[in-house]
């Protein structure tokens, strides 16, 4: 596709897709395999764009492609997916193993224009998903110490404020991270998934290796 080439033609592309976004879960999904999706910077304008497939049951990797690309869109936050979007995609299309869940390190619905990579990615691809950031895009208050706790994530909207995530304690006393739905899935449902995808750590599995290749893929060479 032809990706936008000014900020005002991103802006405008991000606030046409966003009302494509599904934000229930369909009766019947069923998840069995999650992608992993995460960039790295080896200069301002050569990412390397990573997709991990997990067994959603098992946490097996069942593949895994890292695919290096240049970009020339400007660096703004809120517009972060038209550097991104490109190369991940490119690595999405070369995985052997079709997703039934995207997971971007990144904003869903938690976004200025409720629109983050996350929701761009589902509605790109048709595939449901979500979002799970390390920082907090939006003001929360602390969920409970214990796993599985959690609390609204919350953004000025155009009638007063709006739950956009959770902020999510995936382990006990640590930092939580931060759920927003993407696209064809309820926060709820991300929530559990999340949950699902951490066991032992705070990041999900998914977020943990695709942010492992990334590094090494920007340090090598």
């Amino acid at each position: 596709m032809e990706w936008p080439r000014t900020v005002d033609d991103a802006v405008a592309l991000q606030e046409r897709l966003r009302t494509q976004v599904i934000t229930t879960s369909a009766p019947d999904l069923r998840i069995d395999t999650v992608a992993g999706l995460d960039v790295g910077y080896r200069s301002n304008d050569t990412v390397a764009g990573v997709c991990v497939v997990f067994d959603a049951k098992t946490l097996v990797v069942l593949d895994e492609v890292v695919v290096e690309d240049t970009t020339d869109f400007p660096y703004i936050a809120g517009l972060f997916a038209f550097r991104e979007m490109p190369v991940l995609l490119r690595a999405l299309d070369r995985v052997t193993v079709a997703p039934d869940l995207l997971v971007a390190d990144g904003q869903g619905l938690a976004h200025p224009r409720r629109f983050g990579l996350a929701c761009h990615l589902g509605v790109h691809t048709s595939i449901p998903s979500i979002g799970v950031a390390k920082n907090a895009m939006g003001a929360f208050e602390q969920p409970g110490n214990v796993r599985g706790s959690m609390s609204d994530l919350v953004m000025d909207g155009d009638n007063g404020d709006e739950v956009v995530g959770r902020a999510l304690r995936t382990q006990d006393g640590v930092k939580p991270v931060f759920v927003s739905v993407g696209h064809k899935i309820d926060l709820d449902r991300a929530c559990a998934e999340v949950l699902r995808l951490a066991p032992r750590y705070r990041l999900p599995e998914t977020t943990r290796r695709a942010d492992t290749l990334t590094r090494q893929a920007v340090s090598s060479g």
